[in-house]
């Protein structure tokens, strides 16, 4: 067995003011530049995109599979370079079910089986050229499609206030929406940790995973997992996330949920960190509070006899969220140490000195270790690193 690092929640697609934008319009991401920087910079060695329903995807992914820059894997997945991209969607439901809407992602195998499932969509979505777009059927029905396709459903970022299961979705249970044997992991989110949702019940049955949710290529891999498998492919990620013959998610690293933009409750109209059971703002007023995600987490825990051993959550914090480490810095280590998996996961403290000033050096090993002192997070709005 090896270990291999994963971030399974990439966006080519992307929002603006509210609006979607075309994945061929946008400025910042294309596929062929997240693998790039996957591969070469940040060292992951799987990635799950999560727009390849768009036929324009697609028809990249083809592309670049007839010049040979991509190789369908027998086992599943496409390879480039050092690292396996997983094809996924990440798709919106709001059902007769549903209390608010969810997201949730589905990944295959093959680009043919993604084809088919691109072309089941679309006859339940207004615009199957768009990334994260609602899906006009019912939870169960899409997750029963994913699985005749041989793909993984598994919802995303649970807890976060707006467009998941748990924020919006649901007022209890997950099973008011969807089967749960047909789920196939939970994804944390920013905001939120293994030790935060231990004592959700439910949610025992279940492996987690930490992925990014990055909408631009520095975003890669500010949250991710190590997997324990044979090779990097789907087959082996599927058995990983049941625990199958050996295979398992054997760490997540992940921001401090400190950090994340929902992790405290917030008035949305001033702005003030609120207690758990505010339901009007002690500073203005207003009764429009954003419910953090540790507030909804502790609606949702209860006092049970823990039955599962989770790997550890390792915190961490991304290069770029470090102070004082800007776009030449970012370089200068790159060229150094080859990729940001092997700057936070291997690389001495006397070594980065020999590049960087020692008080970013320092910084850097504070980051990876969980150390430094944090400005908690809320109401859309990311917590920050504490320096003085």
């Amino acid at each position: 067995m090896k270990e291999f690092y994963a971030d399974l929640h990439i966006h080519i697609g992307r929002t603006y003011r509210g609006r979607a934008v075309k994945i061929t319009g946008s400025k910042t991401l294309t596929l062929a530049r997240i693998l790039e920087m996957a591969s070469a910079r940040k060292g992951l060695d799987m990635i799950g995109i999560i727009d390849c329903h768009s036929p324009e995807v697609i028809e990249e992914m083809m592309d670049m599979i007839e010049r040979g820059e991509l190789k369908e894997l027998k086992e599943g997945g496409l390879r480039f370079q050092d690292t396996t991209l997983i094809p996924g969607s990440e798709i919106e439901i709001y059902d007769q079910y549903c209390h608010g809407p969810i997201h949730v992602l589905a990944y295959f195998p093959t680009l043919k089986l993604m084809k088919q499932f691109s072309t089941w969509m679309s006859q339940y979505m207004k615009n199957i050229h768009l990334s994260s777009q609602r899906l006009y059927c019912d939870g169960r029905t899409l997750q029963q499609k994913v699985q005749e396709l041989g793909g993984l459903f598994i919802p995303a970022h649970v807890f976060t206030p707006f467009k998941s299961l748990f924020g919006k979705g649901v007022l209890r249970s997950l099973t008011e929406v969807f089967d749960p044997q047909l789920i196939d992991a939970i994804e944390l989110g920013l905001s939120s940790d293994t030790d935060m949702v231990s004592h959700i019940k439910e949610l025992q049955a279940y492996t987690f995973v930490s992925n990014s949710d990055a909408h631009s290529l520095g975003k890669l891999a500010r949250e991710y997992q190590k997997l324990r498998l044979e090779e990097a492919n789907f087959t082996e990620l599927k058995m990983a996330l049941h625990e199958q013959e050996g295979r398992a998610v054997i760490a997540n690293y992940g921001l401090n949920p400190l950090l994340g933009k929902y992790h405290q409750t917030v008035c949305a109209k001033c702005g003030e960190q609120l207690s758990n059971e505010a339901t009007v703002c002690t500073v203005c007023g207003s009764t429009q509070i954003i419910k953090g995600v540790s507030t909804r987490i502790h609606e949702l825990s209860e006092d049970f006899l823990k039955e599962r051993d989770r790997p550890p959550y390792i915190h961490q914090v991304p290069l770029d969220f470090i102070p004082g480490i800007g776009p030449k810095m970012m370089e200068r280590l790159i060229e150094a140490f080859g990729t940001e998996m092997n700057i936070l996961h291997n690389v001495t403290i006397e070594e980065l000195e020999r590049i960087v000033p020692h008080k970013i050096a320092h910084l850097i090993d504070l980051a990876r270790t969980g150390q430094l002192a944090i400005e908690v997070g809320g109401g859309g709005v990311y917590g920050k690193i504490q320096t003085d």
